[in-house]
C-alpha cells in the first residue's frame, strides 16, 4: 500500500499528498521531475522491503540469513517509527503536545490516523512473520 501511494505520487497524483505534509505538495508543484524521481525511488524501496521477506520465507533468495537479519532490523524500525509517530501526532491532535511553531492539520491527521499506523502494522506483521517462520534448532541431548 505504501509503495502504491509513493508510485502514484511519483507519477503526479495529488490525492492524500497533503496528508504527508505541506513540503510534499510544494515539492510536487515546484520541482515535479525531482519529486517524481525521489518518490519513484521511495516506491521501489518500499516494494522491495515488502517483497524480499516473502521471497526469503519461500527460500527463493540467496543469503537467507542476511536478508532475514535485514528484515528483522527493518521490521523493528517500522514498529518503532510507526508507533512513536502515531503516539506523538495523536498527542498533538489531542492538544497534549503543542508545537511552538504550530502544525499542518492535514499532515498531522494523515500521520496520526493513516500513514504512521500503517507503518506500525507493516512492521508488526513483518516481525510476527519472521518470528513464526524462524527455524528452531533441535535440542542436542
Amino acid at each position: 500500500m505504501h509503495a502504491g501511494f509513493s508510485l502514484y505520487w511519483a507519477l503526479g497524483g495529488q490525492w492524500l499528498l497533503a496528508t504527508v505534509g505541506p513540503w510534499a505538495v510544494q515539492l510536487s508543484v515546484q520541482a515535479p521531475l525531482e519529486a517524481g524521481l525521489v518518490l519513484g525511488i521511495v516506491a521501489v524501496g518500499k516494494l522491495l522491503a515488502a517483497t524480499i521477506p516473502v521471497v526469503v520465507a519461500y527460500e527463493r533468495m540467496p543469503w537467507q540469513r542476511f536478508w532475514r537479519a535485514v528484515s528483522w532490523a527493518g521490521g523493528l524500525l517500522l514498529v518503532m517509527y510507526g508507533g512513536v509517530n502515531t503516539v506523538i501526532s495523536g498527542a498533538v491532535l489531542a492538544g497534549v503536545i503543542r508545537p511552538a511553531e504550530g502544525y499542518d492539520l492535514n499532515a498531522m491527521i494523515g500521520h496520526a490516523w493513516l500513514w504512521d499506523p500503517l507503518f506500525f502494522l507493516w512492521g508488526t506483521a513483518l516481525v510476527l512473520s519472521l518470528w513464526y517462520s524462524r527455524r528452531i534448532s533441535p535440542a542436542v541431548a
